[in-house]
């Protein structure tokens, strides 16, 4: 009789089942393929449609949140993580539920204070059983108050062990890693070997899990790898036959080049190998894929353009769900030219110098951002980030194996760099936030009293959170669209007819009658829902104050301008923190404004030594490459006796 783990089931004995079994479970990694190969866009209404097959599929349990993703439901897909959870369990009463937390960085990109962390544990544990928790820098004290939440709440704590290579990345250390997990938890957790970028031969994991096995028989391991290299399955055959107890692969109709392996494929080959998986119901997975692929298509958009895998991954360790990213970066930066020299020379070079740390969020982000700036800018260390200077003041937790050089550090904080790492060196403590304050900030931004999960929401992504709150109060529930109509590119047709089939399976049709223009450049849209005429007001990006089609300024052009006191985006972004205000005096190298990009914070500094005569922009506002940020007029003699 086959074990079937269901929500609600007891930690301790269900733990108890899976030691027992002479056969494996899987995990299906839904939530890692979106992001992995399609840049998180997979929508909830595609995730509706399959869940009574991935339901009858028997699954250990299904990643769906996590990660980026929650953020992206806000930002791009326009729905509530909290409700699309409550979505798809009323229709998967008996798959657990999986999601992926960066320890104090929990769905976000920075640490949060402690009392953040425990009120989003808590919430999001009402609907998620298996918790994945990862540091980046395998830094156990950032994962613990998130352990000790999960427990609290009777969850699944799967803590994390990063897994990479190099001389430093031996058996022992992982071992002695494990071994500080288990005193701060306790035997009773799942035990995950997170191998993001799809790192080493088949050999070389089922060796690690071996190790792991000799030191602490009664550890279950998750095996997690990404296909990038073509070879993840070999590296999931060896994890099996090494004794780990679970892994991860997803459907095969949508696997790409950078995500996870085909689920398919593994099963047949483990099968094959003498090795059964617990529960799976073989149909139920082939009925998953025949639905997905009708719907791929309507996400060709967000696949990478560059197809095939990627064995210089073993050089560069970039992880999967950055590869499509960085492409396309390269391709919108016009550095695509490049990306061999960043990837085969300068990221591996940054690697080393910066402690060969495992490559995953944030870490991997100040690597990629680091590596790009010198290859562009020929300077190294120069023009250093802020999430770049908080790695080297620790300000994440202490480098595991070794510390930059000096050089490295006076490059990026200048000749005085010694008295800013004995001042500044350590981790960053983030005081507890005022939740009251923050309930009434929220109340007071949407108008009405907001309840406990949007401001869970609220308190990591503030304004994308309020954004998505107003949008949906104004525009209702996307996700009743399929992704052929939300992600349709290049906009419809007047007296176009759009037919489609809504997340319930209900019939809808929607006409495009007409448009008509109102003097304030906004306008009013008829539409025609099933029969039933509907007038839609909005207002088009142009009449935003977005500018129109512009030739984009080179880096070199930026650079030039920076040097008369004209201050343009090197990327695109969203303007963090301004940190001055019309007629303050500026002195050269002085913090202008911060601005958010690529996941990182990047301070624009003065050029100039002068005082700001414009500041063209506002805290959240989005800023494409080579849009005004600041006007600093250089110093005349009379602002120097005033």
């Amino acid at each position: 009789m086959s074990i079937r783990i269901t929500p609600g089931s007891d930690v301790k004995e269900a733990l108890k089942a899976i030691r027992s079994s002479d056969s494996y479970f899987v995990t299906n990694t839904a939530r890692d393929l979106s992001q992995s190969d399609f840049k998180n866009r997979i929508l909830a209404h595609t995730d509706i449609l399959v869940a009574p097959e991935r339901e009858e599929a028997g699954y250990f349990s299904l990643e769906i949140t996590g990660g980026a993703s929650v953020h992206v439901d806000m930002l791009r897909k326009q729905i509530n993580p909290f409700e699309r959870l409550q979505l798809l369990r009323s229709l998967m009463p008996n798959t657990m539920f999986q999601t992926l937390c960066r320890g104090v960085n929990l769905f976000g990109y920075r640490p949060y204070p402690e009392n953040v962390l425990r009120l989003t544990v808590k919430e999001f544990a009402k609907y998620v059983e298996v918790w994945r928790v990862f540091d980046f820098l395998n830094h156990v004290p950032n994962m613990i108050p998130v352990f000790e939440e999960v427990q609290r709440a009777g969850k699944f704590l799967e803590a994390t062990v990063c897994f990479s290579t190099g001389p430093e990345h031996t058996d022992a250390f992982y071992v002695k890693k494990v071994g500080e997990i288990l005193d701060v938890t306790g035997p009773d957790i799942l035990l995950a070997l997170k191998n993001h970028s799809g790192l080493g031969t088949p050999q070389r994991i089922g060796q690690l899990v071996s190790a792991l096995l000799d030191a602490y028989p009664d550890l279950i391991i998750h095996y997690h790898g990404h296909n990038t290299d073509g070879n993840d399955i070999g590296r999931i055959l060896a994890a099996v036959q090494a004794g780990a107890k679970i892994i991860d692969a997803a459907d095969h109709a949508m696997t790409g080049f950078f995500g996870p392996p085909p689920l398919l494929t593994v099963l047949d080959l483990l099968e094959d190998m003498g090795y059964k998986a617990e529960g799976i119901n073989r149909d139920a997975v082939i009925a998953t894929s025949d639905k997905l692929k009708q719907e791929r298509p309507a996400y060709a958009v967000f696949e990478s353009q560059f197809k095939g895998f990627d064995p210089t991954v073993h050089t560069h360790k970039l992880p999967g769900g950055a590869m499509g990213s960085s492409f396309e970066q390269a391709v919108k930066g016009g550095f695509l030219d490049r990306m061999n020299e960043i990837l085969m020379k300068e990221l591996p070079r940054v690697h080393k110098e910066l402690g060969n740390y495992w490559s995953v969020t944030p870490g991997s982000q100040i690597l990629w951002t680091t590596a790009v700036t010198h290859t562009l800018s020929g300077k190294r260390y120069v023009n250093a980030s802020e999430d770049l200077k908080r790695l080297l003041l620790e300000r994440y937790g202490p480098f595991p194996f070794y510390r930059p050089a000096d050089e490295i550090y006076e490059a990026a904080f200048g000749k005085d760099w010694k008295a800013i790492v004995e001042r500044d060196s350590g981790i960053e403590e983030c005081p507890p936030v005022d939740l009251e304050a923050e309930q009434a900030e929220l109340d007071k931004a949407l108008g009405r009293p907001a309840d406990i999960e949007e401001l869970v929401l609220y308190l990591q992504h503030p304004r994308d959170a309020v954004n998505f709150l107003k949008f949906e109060e104004e525009y209702g529930k996307t996700y009743v669209l399929p992704p052929s109509v939300w992600l349709r590119q290049g906009g419809f047709d007047s007296e176009e007819v759009v037919n489609f089939t809504d997340d319930t399976g209900k019939h809808h049709s929607v006409t495009f009658a007409s448009t008509q223009e109102l003097h304030d450049g906004s306008q009013l849209n008829y539409l025609y829902v099933d029969h039933h005429l509907e007038p839609f007001h909005h207002y088009p990006e142009a009449s935003q104050g977005q500018a129109g089609p512009q030739k984009e300024l080179t880096q070199a052009e930026i650079a030039s301008l920076a040097e008369m006191g004209e201050v343009r985006a090197p990327m695109t972004g969203v303007v963090a923190q301004i940190s001055l205000e019309v007629d303050q005096k500026v002195s050269e190298g002085d913090a202008l404004l911060v601005l958010e990009a690529m996941k990182m914070l990047n301070s624009l500094d003065s050029a100039i030594a002068g005082v700001v005569s414009e500041v063209a922009v506002t805290e959240g506002q989005q800023v494409a490459k080579g849009d005004l940020l600041v006007r600093v007029r250089p110093l005349r003699s009379k602002d120097a006796s005033e």
